[in-house]
Formats: C-alpha cells, structure tokens, sequence
C-alpha cells in the first residue's frame, strides 16, 4: 500500500511540474515576463491615466500571438530619453550641467585650474538658471566641449567615480533624497513592466554617455551598458594622445607596457534631436516601437518612432505640469500638450497621472 502511495504521488508530482512548464512555455510566447520581473506593476499611476491605459492597451494587442498587430520579440524596441522623462530634469538644471558647475566653480581640486572656457561655459548655465536675457541656443554643445576640456586626463574609472560622488550631494530643492535617486517612480515602473514583456529598452540621452552610465550604476534602472547611449567624448590611450598618432595607427598596449584609456578632452556629438534618430539607427539598427520623451529634443526620436512603422508604434510624452511635487514650468507643459495634439503622442501628466513622483519620504522644499 505505500508504495502505491508513493509511486500516486511521484505521478502527481510528475503531472503537476509538467503542467506548469506548458504554462509558463504559453505565458513566455505571449511575451509576458512577470515569471522574470514580480513587481513590474504600474502601481505608482492613477488607475485611469489616460497614458497608462493607451500603454496597457497597446502591450496587450502587440504582445498577443492571435493580434494582427503581434510584434515579435525581437523588434520590440522601445526607446527613453533620460532627463525629464525617468530622471529629474530642473534642480536648478541638468543633472550634468551641474556636474561641471561644481566641477569648475566649487571642486578644490580643479577649480583654480578651470580654463577661462570652462569658466565662461559654466557662468552661462548660471546666467541661464538665474533668467538673465541672453543667446542660449548654443549652450548644450559649449556645454559638452567644457564638460570634455574639464575631465581631460581621467580614466574612465576615475571618471565614473567622480559622478557616483557627486550623485551623494543633496538634491537642492527636496528633502529626502539626493542628486542621482532623483528616478521618476513612476517612469521606473514602465521600463519593469516593458521588460516583463520582453521589450529591449534603451536610454537616448542628451547628456553624456559615460555620465549616463554612472548615474544608471547602483540605481532603480536595471539596463545593461550597451543599451545606454548618450553625447559622446573621445576616448584615447594617453600614449597615443601624447605621440599625435590616430587612433587607425595605434596599437593598444603594443609595448606592453600598461596602456589604458582616458577621457581626450575632446567633444564628439551632442546627442539631441535628429542625432538621436541617426544614433538609433546606427546603434540599434531597426525602428523602435514606442518612445518616451519630455522636450522637443526628443520630437524627431518620437516621430521616427511612429513614421511609416512597420509595427503598431506609440510615442509618449512626459509633460513637466506638476509645480507642488516637482519644478514645474507650466508654459513649457503647456506647449508640450500642444505638440502632442498636434503629433498625435500621448501626454503623461506629472500631475494628474502620477500618484508620486519620487517616492515616499520625499518632499519638495517651500
């Protein structure tokens, strides 16, 4: 008798594992990934958001394997620009404008060396954050060239130890919470639910590509380095920077003689606007499906995203209208709602559509 017991209960055994493969087999050729990401749940939006809807629709037709509009896995792409869409944008300003501000003005270490460029560069972000009347059109490319000039010479480890400390400061106008955990919770919490569908997310950032990836280290954002692209520096071995040699010429390390890479302190590209399209489609190779941005720098991102698709394609817009839980601009939202009328994106209201920002414990300054 009990060894009948025991051969009904390894047949139980047996039925019920080989029941739960078949699952999980199904639940994986839907694309639907929760068996990889539990939590990925927009819990942090107000359950009619119109912009949580419009993207719980969409992954729900493109992921079912009966929809005509089905995506495989493999092209769905979705793409995210960084600062004022995941990432706090205006505290004063960029993460990374106050990155070389500290850098040339308030560094003991550097800023006594500071050229007069860097100088110049980092006065007009400060002119620009104060409201003085000036010509700030060219401010993001004086910006990537000072940024470049004034971390010349450092590895790239000494580099992203540099932003992990100055990720420590304190955001200025919150409390509760310093520089690099300013992550839009919300924003956070659709890259996890694209991810439980089997969607392959990329930041296109205006800011640096190196500081991307030392914001992106030891934060809610769990991305691999490949898929953080952002403005880019020249990177060169100091041997072949001090001998003039190009770069087509030299052989790493050839005299074996402890090479390695440091910053060149030259600016190669301000990844903004038609740059992103172009870096897109260099980098990744094929048209994303969806697209999330803040700002008309990523307007030309959005509408490659949902020109002439192959596939069913979404772009999104994040629109800066909440002034009591962040720095708000109302007329720059306001625009962004026009735009989006007229483009046909969806708006994501910091306002309406969030239910926090940050997180809890976090409060902004009066």
């Amino acid at each position: 008798m009990e060894q009948k017991k025991s051969n009904l209960c390894c047949i139980i055994t047996t039925i019920t594992m080989a029941i739960c493969i078949v699952v999980l087999s199904i639940l994986y050729g839907l694309g639907v990934g929760y068996k990889t990401f539990p939590n990925a749940k927009l819990s942090s939006w107000e359950k009619e958001a119109q912009a949580k809807v419009a993207l719980e629709g969409y992954v729900k037709d493109v992921t079912d394997k009966d929809s005509e509009n089905f995506i495989p896995i493999e092209r769905r792409i979705a793409v995210f620009d960084m600062d004022g869409t995941v990432f706090g944008e205006r505290d004063p300003w960029y993460f990374d404008y106050m990155l070389l501000v500290y850098r040339v003005t308030q560094d003991p270490n550097y800023k006594d060396q500071a050229s007069s460029f860097e100088k110049s560069v980092a006065q007009k972000i400060l002119d620009d954050i104060a409201g003085v009347p000036g010509d700030y059109d060219d401010l993001a490319d004086l910006h990537g060239q000072a940024v470049a000039s004034a971390f010349k010479g450092m590895t790239l480890n000494e580099f992203h130890a540099y932003v992990q400390e100055f990720k420590k400061q304190p955001l200025p106008s919150f409390t509760g919470i310093n520089r690099g955990d300013s992550w839009f919770k919300p924003m956070v919490e659709v890259i996890n639910y694209l991810k439980a569908y089997d969607f392959t997310v990329y930041i296109i950032s205006g800011t640096d590509r190196l500081i991307v990836r030392g914001l992106i280290d030891n934060s809610p954002i769990d991305l691999p380095i490949s898929q953080l692209i952002g403005s880019d520096q020249l990177v060169v071995s100091p041997k072949q920077q001090q001998a003039g040699i190009d770069g087509g010429d030299y052989t790493y390390n050839e005299d074996k003689m402890g090479d390695k890479l440091v910053l060149a302190g030259e600016f190669v590209i301000k990844n903004l606007k038609m740059n992103k399209v172009t870096v897109i489609a260099q980098e990744i190779g094929v048209q994303p499906v969806l697209s999330f941005g803040n700002s008309t720098g990523d307007a030309a991102m959005a509408q490659y995203t949902i020109t002439d698709n192959p596939y069913k394609s979404m772009a999104f817009m994040v629109c800066c209208d909440d002034l009591v839980r962040e720095n708000g601009v109302e007329t720059v939202a306001q625009k962004m709602y026009g735009l989006c009328e007229t483009y046909g994106w969806i708006p994501i209201s910091m306002k309406n559509d969030w239910k926090t920002i940050y997180g809890d414990g976090v409060t902004k300054k009066q």
